[in-house]
């Protein structure tokens, strides 16, 4: 199963959702990472991704070749992350035939009701056992 995680800023959400996988799942994925900039892929690069890629055209040409797209809500709004994550990047996101699985981390002025708060690293294992159960079927 070929997972694409994408992040942007410093890449610290993505690094964590890494080292995650990597440890709950090892070589039954292949992680690449998807950064909208260099810091945030070497970022995830070093926390155990197989390859990774940085920017607009590296997203747009990646997001349809992966099975799942994982990371955080704001990857499928345009500007979010201060403006990082293009227009074309979150219409490429949401329009990939790949399963996304989505943190809803509420940065992006997008709050989805109904959603309890939990903690990032308690949000980032739900997000574990959500491809867990994506693998199995």
């Amino acid at each position: 199963m070929r997972i694409a995680v994408i992040d942007g800023q410093g890449g610290g959400i993505g690094r964590l959702i890494v080292e995650k996988l990597k440890a709950n799942f090892g070589s039954k994925v292949s992680i690449i990472v998807l950064g909208t900039n260099a810091l945030a892929t070497a970022a995830m690069l070093k926390a155990g991704a197989d390859e990774g890629a940085s920017g607009e055209n590296a997203i747009l040409y990646n997001v349809p070749k992966v099975d799942l797209i994982v990371g955080t809500i704001g990857i499928i709004a345009a500007n979010s992350m201060l403006g990082e994550l293009s227009p074309s990047m979150a219409k490429a996101i949401a329009e990939s035939p790949a399963k996304k699985i989505l943190i809803p981390i509420n940065r992006c002025n997008i709050h989805i009701v109904g959603l309890q708060d939990d903690p990032l690293p308690q949000s980032i294992d739900l997000l574990v056992e959500e491809v867990r159960r994506h693998m199995i079927n």
